[in-house]
């Protein structure tokens, strides 16, 4: 099915009609990296949003709003990161974070790596899978957009929750089905769930959510820590 919009339409107008507003060096270098994006998705699937309104209603409303449960100075994985959302556009409307790319599938992370010195920022890329990264890295946030179940990647979490603080998972409408999933294998049991963010999705009656999920009792610890601090 062809966009309905003009083959003229941009970055700007499509942000304008979602009533985002963006300093312009950020709207530049995210104009830089949907055109960078959809040139590499000639050669590997990466995404499906190949238009501003997708790029805008899909991957930069989600990103932003993982962007505004980010405190400053945060590092930030993005797990299959694929073809750089949400982690390549944390990097650029949140320059105040320390964002890295983790992807497992070798030919994805070589592009992202090129994508990320095109649009010189310092992200690094671990081309490996989360399991393998955690081995050798420690970070306050871990961020999962379409990778598939809630238990699939809990099933990875499981045993290195003392190298992420917390976890974000950006969901659509069958999240619940999912947690429950997840709660009927034991993967729950020791952690705390609870949504942090519920926003519309844009042209449909569904709404997406963000979900923190964390070890039972580390919110308290950490909220405590913030106080004394």
């Amino acid at each position: 099915m062809s966009s309905p919009f003009s083959p003229a339409d941009s970055l700007q107008d499509a942000l304008q009609r979602h009533g985002i507003t963006l300093p312009d060096d950020q709207v530049e270098r995210l104009d830089r990296y949907c055109r960078t994006l959809w040139a590499w998705n000639e050669k590997l699937n990466l995404t499906r949003h190949t238009d501003y309104e997708k790029f805008v209603s899909r991957d930069v409303i989600d990103s932003l709003q993982a962007a505004a449960l980010l405190d400053a100075g945060e590092s930030v994985l993005d797990v299959g990161a694929g073809g750089g959302v949400p982690g390549v556009i944390l990097a650029i409307v949140r320059p105040d974070v320390n964002v890295s790319l983790c992807e497992s599938v070798g030919k994805k992370a070589e592009a992202l790596a090129e994508m990320v010195r095109e649009l010189e920022l310092e992200v690094p890329v671990l081309p490996a899978r989360l399991e393998s990264v955690l081995e050798g890295h420690r970070f306050d946030v871990a961020v999962a957009r379409a990778v598939g179940p809630m238990e699939k990647i809990l099933r990875w979490m499981k045993g290195r929750w003392d190298r992420v603080e917390r976890l974000l998972l950006i969901k659509g409408p069958k999240w619940a089905e999912e947690r429950g999933a997840a709660r009927h294998l034991g993967l729950l049991r020791d952690l705390e769930l609870r949504k942090s963010a519920e926003y519309a999705m844009p042209g449909t009656e569904s709404k997406s959510v963000i979900l923190t999920i964390r070890p039972k009792g580390r919110g308290d610890s950490l909220s405590a820590a913030k106080k004394r601090t």
